[in-house]
């Protein structure tokens, strides 16, 4: 899906709004580490076209990013050569991040934006979480963001509000929607709609599979890869998890020392 969806997806997202709403939060946990942000090391997993990494580079920090799509890295590279910042962008999926920084460690490990339950299985999401932690220095970071799949699977809402975005002469219609699948995943599918003034509408849809991903089965892996002090927040203004309402689940834990 997102091979293909690379070029648009910066269309896809309000990223002015989005990084206003959540890098307040962003910054107040990474604070946690302590010291000036200029002293410590970011991993940005999952960075889709940079914008995440991009924001916390002009803060200071020294930040890296990953992506499973070399399209999606093309993306970010080009995204923060026109912010004039410095980042390293790599080519790699869930389980082979540490791999690709061979004997570096992180002071953070994000994963943002609903990443992580592209994952296959919860033993894809034990490799996973265990590979962050390979990439993390003792009693690092780790900050997950994904949504609140309690409430999800239970209501089974489909539909989700669309998002317009118009550039020039060209406009942008795009519509999410869920399938829930009789193996328990479910199917996520983004139908675009684009047209020119006085053309006609042209469609395309691209579809992929979640692993949704229920407040205790993370929290059990976490445990399980070997962090602590878990904390669970329902959105990223830091409002209180309750797994019934809220529209996401914000993950923060330590590396075990």
């Amino acid at each position: 899906m997102y091979d293909k969806f690379a070029s648009q997806y910066d269309f896809f997202v309000n990223w002015k709004s989005r990084l206003a709403f959540e890098m307040p939060f962003l910054q107040e946990q990474l604070a946690l580490l302590g010291g000036s942000p200029e002293e410590h090391k970011l991993m940005d997993t999952a960075c889709g076209t940079g914008q995440h990494a991009i924001a916390l580079a002009r803060l200071g920090y020294q930040v890296s990013g990953t992506d499973l799509f070399p399209q999606m890295v093309s993306v970010a590279n080009t995204n923060a050569l026109a912010a004039d910042v410095k980042i390293r962008f790599k080519t790699a999926g869930f389980g082979s991040i540490a791999p690709a920084f061979p004997g570096e460690q992180f002071d953070a490990v994000l994963c943002l934006g609903n990443s992580l339950p592209h994952v296959n299985s919860l033993s894809d999401l034990q490799r996973a979480l265990e590979d962050f932690a390979a990439t993390m220095a003792p009693g690092g970071l780790l900050l997950l963001q994904q949504r609140n799949f309690d409430a999800v699977m239970h209501a089974k809402n489909r539909f989700m509000e669309p998002q317009t975005h118009s550039s020039g002469d060209q406009e942008w219609v795009f519509f999410r929607f869920y399938d829930f699948e009789p193996n328990g995943k479910i199917q996520f599918s983004v139908l675009t709609l684009t047209r020119k003034p006085g053309g006609a509408w042209e469609s395309t849809i691209n579809s992929t599979f979640l692993l949704p991903i229920l407040s205790g089965d993370l929290r059990a892996a976490l445990e399980l890869a070997g962090f602590q002090d878990l904390r669970f927040y329902g959105n990223m203004k830091g409002e209180a998890y309750d797994s019934a309402a809220s529209g996401d689940l914000i993950a923060i834990a330590r590396k075990n020392a």
